[in-house]
């Protein structure tokens, strides 16, 4: 491996920790003292963080909420996965391969934010922007996927299709690893029929 390649993992890995780190400090004073008595302040110095990194990370306390790490894997994954797979069953098979390397603690953090996103009524605007965001994610990597149709607008169509059923199955239910798989091969079976 390079240097450059070095300083460069080891610099992605610090950012990740520093977020993980504002995560977690927001998250036990959130459930200390309440979402809304709890401050930026308060959070960056239970972090060892200052406010301004704080803000360079999340943006908006209500950003302390969403986890968009898995957002890119999933998506990569699922422009990725076996040509032989229809679309629906290549994203299921990308959220199978992201959630399933989750490792415990990644697992609690993102259920513990997920449960207090669904709780947050600030966050709930939030929530929306993040998966209008995923549709033209998953909509442009079906850009590299054999069977996607070549229309742009049929592309989008699919991935509003995808992300509905996201909502549906994740709606007050933390990393829905079960019911999604269900609900995305119930939207194959119909999707595939003549």
């Amino acid at each position: 491996m390079s240097a450059p390649d070095s300083a460069t993992s080891l610099r992605e890995r610090k950012k990740i920790q520093t977020r993980t780190a504002i995560r977690r400090a927001a998250f036990e004073l959130f459930t200390q003292q309440g979402y809304a008595d709890t401050t930026i302040d308060q959070i960056a110095a239970a972090a060892d963080v200052s406010p301004r990194t704080f803000y360079r990370y999340f943006g908006v306390k209500e950003a302390v909420l969403l986890s968009d790490r898995h957002i890119g894997p999933i998506v990569d994954a699922f422009a990725k996965a076996p040509a032989d797979l229809p679309i629906i069953a290549a994203y299921r098979h990308a959220v199978a391969e992201v959630f399933g390397g989750l490792t415990p603690a990644e697992r609690d953090e993102t259920i513990a934010g997920e449960r207090l996103m669904y709780e947050v009524p600030e966050a709930r605007g939030l929530v929306y922007t993040e998966y209008v965001r995923l549709i033209g994610l998953i909509a442009d990597a079906l850009v590299h996927r054999p069977d996607a149709p070549s229309d742009p607008l049929e592309r989008r169509v699919i991935a509003g299709a995808i992300v509905g059923v996201l909502i549906s199955a994740s709606h007050e239910t933390p990393l829905p690893e079960e019911s999604l798989a269900a609900s995305l091969t119930i939207l194959e079976g119909k999707l595939s029929v003549p």
